[in-house]
């Protein structure tokens, strides 16, 4: 699956990759005597153990999405997981004298399959964008009299309706690409590098080397896992009532510097997005930071009284808060478009490449020594064997397509009456080639711009119904646009992580099925946990939704254009938009050694609305990652992904007790708060 951060609002791939080639080598060299049917693939622990995970991984996602809205990739934490569970849970059955089945890197694969595809619905179901930007909490915010914000224009959300959205859209997506399966991994041989990663660490496991080292790394993860788990606890005492007491509200800078927001919050998670994101991001985000907040601001908030109305609520979209918003949104549509020319560019040419026979297509490097040549060819033959084995009736796909295509166009108009039945075909006669666009560009580059295709779909359909209703039909139409193209690009990733580890191809679509039918489910409950314990949306709280306010926007521009902005905001708005499109062109026009350093304009534009306590915990963890690869390179290359991901899962695991406490109306006994000291 492509990291899901690229999915979110980063167009930069989240896993280290070094040359690809090797790693496909290093995958094909693997020996497997036998290869299971793919009924045995399919096992009840491995369904129960991607039950858990997904869980945990949902739980991680609303907490990223509501707080910040970057999600890293956590397929490293899923995979050791994953493998950690049903090894133990086998030995103690064998301990105890049972018979156990050995466990396979097939099953282990279909369980990263089925935990990947149930966390993505966390993301690409919108809980922290579009269905969330649909609320009165954040019509509100926008302000009741804002031109194009409509009550009518509100849809709470419920659980029962946000489930069966989920059911409605998210199995459309795994049946709009499988009859390309072939030609996108066999024929065009694309590497899916976050897939050709994921399938080596499979594989790695079930080496004896591998399984000491996944070991290893297994242990690390569960002792920072509960480092961060009782820090988080600790933090929770000194926390108090409301959302200025605490550890989050450390003026570890200075209280002026707390002012603009840049402190260090002693957060696990963001510390870990730090070691797992690469370093251009982290610093990237650092510098959309003291930009916004260090310059931006605080020079815009001068000409309060000129520019707009001094009086005005500091969350007043007519005010200082309009500016952070709108060039927030400028850069994100900016480097989003860019990067979506470009993939669809670079798709067209490879294509015509192929057809007239003078393909560059990352192929497989089939130049090896001799010694090793006719190892490695019988291999690729074996899986190229397995598989084509247990095909997929292009029938199966068209069929359930066509009855998917129909439920939906008669269902999601009940439930979005401005969404018309024949937008809402439309947008599935149209969205297969998108689908194809984005999967084929992810298997290139490891891009996935799923957000910008969203985006483009919010905007089409709000503009194409206009003022009545067309927040709700624009916000429901991009959530349609986002399930098909984000879920085929996953389903076409995991194909190429199955042909890798010799899995079959109808266990993994299996995999997606039961996994996606399990992110229905578990999905919309994990995030009623969070809307009924945590006051989501409020600007002033750690859960604000940033996404929300920023997706409701968009829809009203594609209604209402840009009559309604302060003073010069348009004018800064069309600026960082040409910055991103050159910083942009720059990245791709430079050597690598100059490209490396060129910031990613969608990064930097996270801070800008949200503040820039984030992306100090972020810089901290770039830090302690570019020390530890300095002292021993090899050490953190092991272990770098298992210290985060036991920081992150660590803090999302407390976050469930700190729900309940919520609920019960249990308040942290302390509020720690800092000021100034008083002069005598």
């Amino acid at each position: 699956m492509a990291t899901k951060a690229t999915s979110v609002e980063i167009s930069e791939p989240l896993l280290h990759h070094h040359d690809d080639s090797d790693k496909i080598k290093a995958v094909e060299t693997v020996d497997d005597d036998r290869v299971p049917e793919w009924k045995e693939q399919i096992t009840i622990r491995g369904l129960v153990v991607s039950a858990v995970l997904g869980t945990l991984f949902c739980i991680i996602t609303h907490k990223l999405n509501l707080t910040v809205g970057i999600i890293p990739s956590l397929n490293v934490a899923a995979g050791l997981l994953g493998f950690f569970f049903v090894k133990s849970w086998t030995g103690f059955l064998a301990q105890l004298g049972f018979e156990v089945k050995p466990f396979t890197r097939q099953e282990n694969t279909v369980i990263q399959t089925c935990v990947v595809a149930c966390y993505g619905l966390a993301f690409s179901g919108g809980f922290g964008s579009y269905l969330v930007a649909m609320d009165e909490r954040t019509y509100k915010l926008i302000g009741e009299d804002y031109p194009g914000n409509r009550a009518q224009d509100v849809i709470n959300p419920g659980l029962w309706w946000m489930t069966g959205f989920l059911v409605v859209v998210s199995f459309l997506g795994l049946f709009s690409l499988v009859p390309l399966r072939k030609v996108m991994v066999l024929d065009y041989k694309l590497t899916y590098p976050s897939g050709t990663a994921t399938a080596m660490l499979i594989n790695s496991f079930h080496t004896k080397s591998g399984a000491e080292l996944a070991g290893k790394q297994v242990h690390c993860l569960g002792k920072y896992l509960s480092m961060s788990l009782i820090w988080s606890c600790f933090k929770w005492f000194f926390s108090g009532i409301g959302d200025s007491c605490g550890f989050d509200n450390f003026p570890s800078l200075g209280l002026t510097l707390f002012k603009n927001t840049f402190y260090f919050d002693f957060s696990p998670t963001y510390v870990g997005c730090g070691l797992i994101c690469p370093h251009i991001v982290n610093c990237s985000v650092l510098l959309g930071a003291i930009i916004s907040w260090g310059f931006l601001w605080p020079l815009i908030s001068q000409h309060a009284g000129h520019w707009y109305p001094a009086d005005l609520g500091t969350n007043d979209f007519k005010g200082l808060y309009g500016y952070k918003v709108f060039i927030a949104i400028a850069l994100i549509l900016g480097d989003g478009l860019y990067n979506l020319i470009k993939i669809i560019a670079i798709t067209i040419k490879e294509i015509c490449n192929k057809s007239s026979k003078q393909s560059n297509l990352p192929l497989v490097n089939e130049k090896l020594a001799d010694g090793e040549s006719s190892e490695v060819i019988l291999g690729q033959k074996k899986r190229d064997v397995v598989f084509l084995k247990d095909r997929i009736p292009n029938w199966v796909a068209a069929s359930g397509y066509v009855a998917l295509v129909a439920i939906s166009t008669a269902t999601m108009p009940i439930m979005f009456p401005p969404l018309k039945w024949y937008l809402v075909l439309c947008s599935y006669i149209l969205a297969p080639a998108l689908a194809f666009c984005n999967s084929y560009g992810t298997g290139l580059t490891d891009w996935n711009l799923t957000s910008t295709y969203g985006k483009i779909g919010l905007f089409i359909i709000a503009s194409l119904v206009g003022s009545d209703g067309g927040v709700i039909a624009g916000l429901a139409g991009c959530g349609v646009m986002m399930s098909i193209v984000s879920t085929a690009a996953d389903l076409m990733q995991d194909f190429k992580t199955g042909y890798l580890t010799m899995s079959s191809a109808k266990s993994m679509f299996i995999s997606q099925l039961v996994g996606t039918a399990m992110g229905c489910v578990i999905a919309p409950l994990t995030f009623w946990l969070f809307w009924t314990a945590f006051d989501i949306g409020s600007p002033d709280g750690p859960y604000k939704a940033p996404y929300a306010v920023i997706f409701r926007e968009m829809a009203i521009l594609g209604i209402e254009g840009f009559s309604e902005l302060p003073k010069h905001c348009l004018a800064m708005c069309c600026g960082f938009f040409v910055a991103a499109l050159v910083i942009n062109l720059l990245r791709d026009v430079t050597p690598k050694k100059v490209s490396q350093y060129i910031p990613i304009p969608m990064a930097m534009a996270v801070p800008f609305y949200i503040g820039a306590y984030f992306a100090i915990d972020m810089f901290v963890g770039t830090v302690i990652l570019y020390i530890w690869e300095r002292v021993n390179r090899k050490n953190s290359e092991d272990f770098a992904g298992a210290v985060a991901s036991g920081l992150i899962c660590g803090d999302g695991i407390w976050t469930i007790p700190s729900a309940i406490l919520s609920i019960f109306k249990v308040n942290p006994p302390i509020c720690m708060y800092f000021g100034p000291s008083l002069s005598s």
